[in-house]
């Protein structure tokens, strides 16, 4: 690239009177191979700061996020509970257990978890890398909290911050009462007579 750069340059006379010449020679700009290369030590850039301090990578981007929400709760709570303004007060590890025995400790841990007046919690599941097609464990945990007893108990549900797992695990907002049917379907506002 130098001796290219350096194609047609006179060389700079040092004999006394001598008139000196500077001839500028641009050089060829190739834009493709220039954008080519930026954008590669952008990347590579990027893939460092990721590697090193996790810098620039968003769950909510990928396919493992989950979020949700229970009856009339904005979905905005759910994007909050997983930036972290909710308070979490206690965890339970379920990695390693079978789906019946993971779904026992959930209740057993859900059922204290509202006796005591918690409502955030975090529940640790795993990402599911040795399931075999999806992961078990964070399929069935979903499942709970949209359509079995617990989702009257649940506000909101998403994935956990990186710092507390990731995708491996999921923030849990409970009630301090669940919703009834009474509040489900208010009654009509009687016409005045």
């Amino acid at each position: 690239m130098f001796r290219e750069a350096m194609e047609g340059v006179i060389p700079i006379s040092h004999e006394p009177g001598v008139e000196r010449i500077f001839q500028i020679r641009r050089p060829t700009v190739r834009p493709a191979e220039d954008a080519e290369r930026s954008e590669d030590a952008e990347a590579l850039s990027q893939l460092t700061s990721l590697v090193k301090e996790g810098a620039g990578f968003n769950i909510l981007d990928t396919p493992e996020y989950v979020e949700g929400t229970g009856y009339n709760v904005p979905p905005g709570v759910a994007r909050r509970l997983h930036r972290g303004d909710y308070s979490i007060q206690a965890h339970v590890d379920l990695h390693r257990l079978s789906a019946h025995d993971a779904k026992e400790v959930f209740e057993r841990f859900l059922r204290w978890a509202v006796v005591t007046g918690k409502t955030g919690v975090l529940i640790i599941h795993g990402r599911g890398f040795s399931s075999s097609s999806e992961p078990v464990l964070k399929n069935k945990l979903i499942e709970w909290l949209s359509r079995g007893p617990w989702r009257k108990w649940v506000i909101a549900y998403s994935s956990a911050r990186l710092c507390d797992g990731g995708a491996g695990a999921t923030y849990i907002l409970l009630r301090q009462r669940p919703v009834s049917k009474r509040l489900k379907h208010p009654p009509e506002k009687q016409k005045d007579a």
